[in-house]
Order: C-alpha cells, then sequence, then structure tokens
C-alpha cells in the first residue's frame, strides 16, 4: 500500500469526521452521516494496520475514531458533575426520605432520655447503680466537663468523629435486623439522661446542657438520623410496598447507604463544634448554642429544600437509571 496516495485518497473523509465529531449538536442526517463515516474510517484504519502500519496516521486515526464513539454514544458527563449532583440531588432526597422517621425516632429518643433522667434525679437505687455518692459529685463537678478539654481540639475532633460516623454506619447498615438501632439509640438516651440526672442531682444541669447542646444539637440529630435510616430499612422488608420485596431492600439499601456517607461529612461538622466551640474558653455559653443551633438550622434547610425538590422530581437517592440495571414493571 501507498501509505501517502491511501491518505490523500480518503484525506476529505477524516476531515469531514473530524469535524463533525466536534460539534455539540448534529441534527438527523448529520447523526446518519457521522455513523457512516465512522464506519468507513474503522476500515481505512484496519487496512492501515494490516498493510502499512504507520504508528502517526494509526494514532491519528485511532483518537478521531475514540472522539468519534463518544460524540455518537454519548460522553460519561464530568467526575465533578457526579459530585455536585450528589450534594445537590442524591443526598438531600436520600435525608429527606427518612424526614419523618428521624422526627419519631428523636420524640422517641428525648421521651426515654428524659425519663432516664428523672429517675435518676429522684431514685436513689438507680444513682446507686451508677455509683457512690462520692463518685457521682467527682462526675458532676469535675469528669463530665474535662472530658471536653482533656484532648487538644484536633485529636478531640477526629475522635468523636470517628466513634459517631462509626455508630452511624451500624445503624444503617444493621438496621435491617430492626434491633441493632432500637438497642443503640436507647443505650444512648440512657446514658444522656443519666448524665443530666446526675449533673442535676448536683445543681450542674445549666453546665449540663451548656456543654450538651453546642455539638449535640447535630451530633444526635445525626444519630437519629442514622437510626431513623435503619429502621426505615427494615420496615421495607415488613412492607415492601408493593414491589417484590428483594427488589424493595436493594433500592432502599442503595438509598440509605448514601445516608450513611453523608452522615459521615455531618457528624464531620459537628465533630470540629464538639472540638473546637463547646471546650472554648473564649466564647460565651450562649454563643456556642447559637452556633450549633446554626448548624442544625443548615442541615434541615439543606435537607427540605434541596431534597423536597428532588423528591418532586422523581428521585430516591438511588444510583442513576444506567447504574442500576433493568427491573420488570409490577403492578402497584
Amino acid at each position: 500500500m501507498d501509505l501517502d496516495a491511501f491518505s490523500a485518497v480518503h484525506a476529505d473523509t477524516w476531515q469531514r469526521l473530524d469535524r463533525l465529531s466536534r460539534r455539540r449538536r448534529l441534527n438527523g442526517a448529520e447523526t446518519d452521516e457521522l455513523v457512516a463515516l465512522y464506519e468507513q474510517v474503522a476500515t481505512h484504519l484496519s487496512a492501515v494496520r494490516s498493510a502499512a502500519p504507520d504508528p502517526s496516521v494509526m494514532s491519528h486515526l485511532s483518537d478521531l475514531l475514540a472522539r468519534s464513539r463518544a460524540a455518537i454514544a454519548g460522553a460519561h458527563d464530568p467526575s465533578w458533575f457526579d459530585v455536585a449532583r450528589f450534594f445537590a440531588v442524591t443526598l438531600p432526597v436520600a435525608f429527606y426520605r427518612v424526614r419523618w422517621w428521624t422526627v419519631g425516632v428523636t420524640v422517641v429518643f428525648c421521651l426515654v432520655a428524659t425519663i432516664a433522667g428523672f429517675t435518676m434525679y429522684r431514685d436513689a437505687g438507680a444513682q446507686a447503680a451508677f455509683g457512690s455518692p462520692a463518685e457521682l459529685r467527682l462526675y458532676a463537678e469535675q469528669q463530665f466537663a474535662s472530658y471536653y478539654t482533656q484532648y487538644d481540639g484536633s485529636s478531640f475532633a477526629a475522635q468523636v468523629w470517628t466513634n459517631n460516623a462509626w455508630i452511624a454506619a451500624q445503624c444503617v447498615a444493621f438496621g435491617i435486623s430492626g434491633i441493632w438501632p432500637v438497642v443503640v439509640l436507647l443505650t444512648n438516651a440512657v446514658n444522656v439522661g443519666a448524665a443530666g440526672g446526675v449533673m442535676a442531682l448536683h445543681d450542674g444541669l445549666g453546665i449540663f446542657f451548656q456543654l450538651i447542646l453546642p455539638h449535640g444539637l447535630m451530633e444526635l440529630t445525626a444519630i437519629f438520623v442514622a437510626g431513623a435510616a435503619g429502621l426505615k430499612l427494615f420496615w421495607t422488608v415488613v412492607d415492601p410496598g408493593g414491589r417484590p420485596r428483594g427488589r424493595a431492600v436493594a433500592e432502599e439499601g442503595r438509598s440509605l447507604i448514601t445516608v450513611a456517607l453523608g452522615l459521615v461529612l455531618v457528624l464531620g461538622v459537628s465533630g470540629l463544634v464538639e472540638g473546637f466551640v463547646t471546650p472554648s474558653t473564649v466564647l460565651p455559653w450562649w454563643l456556642k448554642i447559637v452556633i450549633g443551633a446554626l448548624v442544625l438550622a443548615a442541615y434541615w434547610i439543606y435537607v427540605l429544600t434541596l431534597g423536597r425538590r428532588a423528591a418532586r422530581a422523581g428521585e430516591t437517592g438511588d444510583l442513576a437509571l444506567e447504574d442500576r440495571g433493568d427491573v420488570l414493571p409490577t403492578a402497584a
């Protein structure tokens, strides 16, 4: 094969394919032409490889065919688009879909914590189970507050973040059992309530709320969301909502894994508040609580605005359609 002659004969075809592959929009006739030229140039590349394997020509034709193939099949959205979509659509709608479960878990948690606190405050037997009178006083007057100042801010924030993220992940992952989230939530509710009861017993209830609220508003809400997600997954097993049970669990499971990933970020924020705001000796206590309330408000604004909009558009927090696999339609 005379490669120079071959290239000269087909140069117009290659240039035309190059121009079409670079256009952002094509009409029907141009699309048909693009496909036909792609097939021709693929044949040209095969001929060059077999008869006159010149590296520069093969590289040029290979690049041309790759760009044409992307134009025909549709190029994948850039990675930044996937990241933006995750935070603007997938994550908020996943949180939004468990909002009422979160509210229910919050109410039950607060009720159990309040009962535990009153029991600790009034019941001598509960107090004795917690510790001796001297130990209770030491806890209320020193140990409770020193917990937030015994480590430097960055180390404490990292420790709190990893611990709470692990708890949240377990609530979601083992939620299908219907037992683990309940155990985690009840245990935490009793512990928080008992700590408040001990503090109240020694006139330290004000200190208790000053140290709990700045980070606890968001931190506890994140745990509530994790528990709610786990329980929702369990309920999907009980009531798949007209879908085949396996399909329903798979769809909800993928969506709730999104919740778990999002909670890692949320708990990272609350960890920073707990590491640097809660133990601060510069900020007044009321400002610390305001900061915690603003963080919580930002979370709910994010969920209720972007999440509601995504839900109305039919989003569920599941994978994109092309990544889920095809499923058979089912009757409602």
